[in-house]
């Protein structure tokens, strides 16, 4: 549990706010993010990177919620797009071009114009086709961009198989065995600018050796370059430290650690160093909570069947992810435990988020957090079942604020258009 998440008076508290209070004003479920705990994440990152040339670019795919963003720029961050959609979300949260990066596998030709006219730190290349449009483009518009390439470096980074990115069948980046003669074509285009390098071999790692592993075939990467002749100044080391997303885990990796595998790896080259944490700001920054509709006595197991589904909190049915669930009235000593499936509402078998999991003796009309939702929640909920998007809220000491409403069923419905000829 995030240290801004602590039981007071009997019930769970958000910093200083009771989660019972938002719930009554808000209804369930809804999310909860605590601007403390993003803070502290931020700034704890930050100085594991002391004494190098840094910027951290906030992932915005963990949670792209204007008010975080925001409060993320305002600490200096930049932060790291992979859409339009995403770039524009960043400046209108006031983050200028300048510190922006574009990333992502399929940048489609309007949406590289877009970022172009609007201004941008550097393109994360990932293709060499990627790489013909984009200087087609840039010289369309009288522009030369700084680009850095992506490379892949065949690290197996020891997360979960839908999350890593950095081996050699994974669809990110170039082979680092073929990147020399891929910077040479770069450097004879007349639209772009080789200003760097970029890698990212995964999400939510907990292990930090593959880190060094593919910041080692980094570093023996940029010494070729710059023997070739090419001007290396940023290295983009992207994302992926993880967080602990129970209690008892003691696996979450050491930012000091970290820090220093950056300064041994690639601390020599002298160039800026960016960095892309998304789960890491915003994971255990935020809670899910839900209110129990049903208990339900199955044949050989109890159902706790709450107000969330899957199209509210997809990780446990796309990755059977683990999540914490806490009862927002705190349990006494005398509380008896009961081994429960908790299960939302949607006709859909993976639609569950925890199975046979001990928990306090628990009753239709209670409350229930998940913990460690801040990233990978709400940014992927959809629509499914004609279920609104649930709301999101921001804490800051005693006081919230909703981030996102609940919208009405009614204006998901009026967004169908029927045509005459039916």
């Amino acid at each position: 549990m995030a240290d801004q998440f602590s039981y007071k008076n009997d019930e769970l508290y958000a910093e200083d706010v009771s989660i019972s209070t938002v719930s009554n004003v808000v209804g369930t479920p809804f999310y909860l993010y605590s601007a403390t705990a993003i803070t502290e994440n931020f700034l704890n990152l930050k100085k594991s990177l002391d004494g190098l040339e840094n910027l951290i670019c906030y992932s915005v795919k963990a949670n792209s919620n204007i008010a975080i963003l925001k409060l993320l720029s305002q600490l200096g961050a930049g932060m790291d797009v992979v859409s339009v959609g995403e770039y524009l979300r960043a400046k209108i949260a006031g983050v200028p071009g300048e510190k922006i990066v574009f990333s992502g596998v399929g940048k489609r030709r309007d949406e590289i114009s877009q970022v172009l006219v609007g201004g941008i730190k550097q393109f994360n290349v990932e293709s060499e086709a990627e790489l013909k449009v984009l200087n087609e483009l840039s010289i369309s518009l009288n522009k030369r961009t700084s680009i850095t390439i992506r490379v892949n470096p065949d690290i197996d980074a020891k997360t979960h198989e839908k999350i890593s990115t950095g081996k050699k069948d994974n669809k990110f980046g170039i082979p680092i065995n073929r990147a020399r003669e891929v910077y040479l074509k770069a450097s004879q285009m007349l639209g772009v600018k080789v200003v760097g390098v970029d890698v990212h071999i995964g999400s939510q790692l907990t292990d930090l050796e593959p880190f060094r592993m593919a910041f080692t075939k980094l570093a023996e990467l940029v010494d070729n370059l710059i023997k070739d002749g090419h001007e290396i100044k940023c290295l983009d080391l992207g994302g992926g430290i993880g967080i602990s997303y129970q209690k008892t885990n003691d696996a979450q990796p050491s930012l000091q650690e970290y820090g220093q595998i950056i300064r041994e790896t690639v601390g020599s080259l002298r160039c800026e160093i960016l960095v892309e944490p998304g789960r890491f700001i915003v994971g255990n920054a935020g809670i899910l909570v839900s209110e129990i509709i049903y208990k339900k006595f199955g044949e050989d197991r109890e159902f706790l069947i709450v107000d969330s589904a899957m199209n509210d909190l997809i990780r446990p049915s796309l990755y059977a992810a683990y999540h914490e669930i806490l009862p927002i009235k705190k349990p006494n000593n005398s509380s008896s435990s009961a081994c429960y499936d908790v299960v939302g509402p949607v006709c859909e078998t993976g639609d569950t988020f925890a199975t046979q999991r001990i928990l306090t003796e628990m009753e239709s009309g209670e409350l229930l957090a998940f913990m460690s939702a801040g990233a990978y929640g709400s940014v992927m909920a959809s629509e499914y079942n004609t279920r609104p998007l649930i709301p999101e809220v921001l804490v800051k000491g005693d006081n919230f604020s909703i981030i996102r409403a609940r919208p009405l069923i009614e204006d998901i419905i009026r967004r169908d258009i029927v045509p005459d000829w039916v």
